[in-house]
């Protein structure tokens, strides 16, 4: 059973500690169904003949909560401990500065595509077959996930993340917020993790 991670979110910028108590009581809600899923299943292993639409359902819902709990562990940890710069001789400001030409450059282009119509995750990936940062829109939690590839940083773009604060049509502010929180130690962290 997956446990429902407990994080050290000072207070933040731009985003509320009502939104964020809301958004972690969402975040549990995908841990509590991603072990339920795990149990029903479980429990069924040795009967796949019976209830099996029931079964296929379940094993493809599973994907949904389960990602819905993980794509929230990175956003949240993204967010610990008060907001750190991206220092100046980072592997990872050398990386974007390197493929974008800057930062504010790979900065406007996550913006760009976090303001994606719809409900999902603006998401950035370590591509290890070409040695490159990969950004990709992610519809819910796992339609668009880029298999195999590490996750460096991940964006909530659901409206649970911002409705509180910011109406659909402000949502930029949220993001201008969630980049202006953002803990830049650990996302240097999962790119080197990445990278390997």
């Amino acid at each position: 059973m997956y446990p429902t991670q407990t994080f050290n979110l000072p207070e933040l910028k731009g985003i509320s500690k009502r939104t964020v108590e809301e958004h972690l009581k969402l975040f549990a809600s995908y841990v509590k169904f991603t072990n339920i899923i795990m149990d029903v299943l479980k429990q069924h292993s040795n009967n796949n003949d019976t209830d099996l639409y029931i079964l296929t359902e379940l094993k493809r819902r599973f994907s949904f909560e389960w990602n819905g709990m993980r794509n929230h562990e990175y956003y949240f940890k993204s967010l610990e401990y008060g907001a750190k710069t991206l220092a100046p001789d980072s592997a990872l400001r050398q990386k974007i500065e390197d493929q974008y030409g800057s930062v504010e450059a790979w900065l406007t282009a996550s913006t760009s595509l976090a303001q994606t119509r719809g409900v999902g995750w603006a998401m950035v990936y370590y591509d290890p077959h070409t040695g490159r940062l990969t950004l990709a829109w992610v519809d819910e939690h796992h339609n668009g996930q880029l298999g195999s590839l590490p996750l460096v940083l991940a964006l909530d773009m659901w409206e649970h993340a911002f409705l509180i604060d910011y109406s659909p049509a402000e949502k930029k502010k949220y993001i201008t917020a969630f980049f202006g929180n953002l803990n830049w130690n650990v996302i240097e962290k999962n790119y080197l993790t990445a990278r390997g």
